[in-house]
Formats: C-alpha cells, structure tokens, sequence
C-alpha cells in the first residue's frame, strides 16, 4: 500500500514537472514569435547564435521599448541577468538620426553607409562607448558583447524589472543626485574622454540614489566637431530637470568650465 502511494506521488511529481516544462517552452515559442514580428531574419540569426554559443541562456520579455531599439531581460550562462539590446535595422529615421554623432567620430571611419552598417556599427559605438566609461569609474551597464547589432550588457535592475529612471521617479535627495551626475559627467569627460550626448532624466537611472548612465550609442569622443555642443545640451537638460526640482543649480558657463578645464565658447 505505501508502495502504491509512493509511485502515485512520484508520478504527481513528474506529470509536474512535465506541465512545467511544455509552459516553458510554450513561452520561449510565444517569446521567439514577438521576436519574429519586429525583427528580420540576419537578427533573428544572430540571436539564436547568441543562445546556441552559451552567451544567454534564456530571452524573456522586452523591458524598454523606444525607436532605435529594443531591451530584452535576458539570462547569462551562469543563471546572471543581462539586457539585451536589439537596435532596429528598419527604421530609416533612426538611420538618419545616427549619422550627426557616427559622423567625425576617428573610430568609424571607414564605416559602411548601407542601412546595416550603419545600424551595426551604432551597436558597436555604444559597446565601445560603455567600456570606456566603466574604465573611468562611471556607473553604466558593463557591456558583456556585441554582435551585429545585438548588444549584450549587464541588467541594472531586479527580478526581470529594470531600475527606474529619474523620468519615472522624482529622486528621494535631488541635491545629493544632482551632485552625482554633474560628478559622472565630469569623470566621463577627463577620465573618459567622452560626452554623453544625450543626457536627460530619460536616461539615467537611480539604483540606491546613485546615477547610472544609460543609452549611450550617442556618446562621442572629445575630438568630435560637436563635442562641446553636445556636452552643453547635457548640462543644459540636467540643470533644468532639477531647477524643477527646486535645487539651486550651478550657472552653465561656471558648470562647462569645471567639467572641462576651459571656457565655453559662445556664439
């Protein structure tokens, strides 16, 4: 008799297991099946390299969605998380967006100006881009690989949600972030030798009050003919975020000046 209720409970356990195993795999189809809808078959290919080399094990659902790209939460080969950004390769307007910051930047020089390699080397911009400013001690999600125009990168977030960004959630200490962020801006700068490009409350994260840069395929090299307007645009949207935040926020051309050791040239 406990025999019998034994093979009864063991066959309860693995009728489990199977149930849970056909739910996953019917997620990774349905997963694999909104990839199939936005992304061409070259992605699609290098994805599943990707999964098939060990680099992910897992894809799941997409955590930011914009017009150059998608952000997947994903799962590395040791059970870690990681973001996968895929950067759209059909989107003539972002195409034509990339070119003011792929444009007099010395690393891509000799990039193709076909849609896909333009689009490929934005991937490899950003990739390059994160490693230097991890290098200088700026937060910033540390980049893992990029293939194509698929880039692998560390998840700054928990369980599957990512980390929310100053847009999203006005910070507990405006002062002490703001602080921070002119900070990073600055190490990025003379550590760095980059301009963010794009910096707003848009891209950059709070993770337990401090900033973590994110989005930065835009991001230039100081050589860049428009480095110093770029960077102007960057403190220009920081001060007028937290101005609404009620801290009292330096003067540009005071602020230009510490984060670059010179003056700022005016038109």
């Amino acid at each position: 008799m406990r025999v019998e209720i034994g093979q009864k409970a063991q066959m309860r356990v693995e009728r489990k297991q199977r149930q849970h195993e056909m739910t996953r795999q019917e997620r990774r189809e349905e997963q694999y099946q909104a990839l199939e809808e936005v992304f061409d078959r070259a992605t699609l290919m290098t994805l599943y390299q990707l999964l098939s080399r060990g680099v992910l094990r897992r894809v799941y659902g997409v955590v930011r969605a914009g017009k150059e790209s998608r952000v997947y939460h994903a799962e590395g080969p040791k059970g870690d998380d990681l973001a996968v950004k895929i950067f759209l390769t059909t989107s003539s307007e972002f195409r034509r967006g990339m070119l003011p910051y792929i444009q007099g930047d010395t690393r891509f020089k000799a990039v193709r100006r076909d849609s896909k390699g333009i689009v490929y080397a934005w991937a490899q911009k950003e990739f390059k881009n994160l490693e230097k400013a991890a290098l200088a001690g700026v937060r910033v999600p540390k980049p893992v690989i990029v293939e194509k125009n698929i880039l692998v990168m560390e998840f700054i977030g928990e369980d599957g949600s990512p980390a929310v960004t100053l847009k999203e959630e006005t910070p507990r200490n405006p002062v002490t972030m703001y602080k921070s962020i002119l900070t990073d801006v600055q190490r990025l700068y003379r550590k760095g030798g980059l301009v963010h490009g794009d910096l707003s409350e848009y891209n950059i994260m709070n993770v337990n009050g401090r900033p973590v840069f994110i989005d930065m395929s835009q991001s230039v090299l100081l050589d860049h003919p428009r480095a110093d307007e770029f960077l102007e645009r960057d403190l220009g949207n920081v001060n007028r975020y937290f101005f609404k935040l009620g801290v009292n926020v330096r003067e540009l051309d005071s602020l230009f000046r510490w984060v670059t050791g010179h003056e700022r040239e005016h038109p």
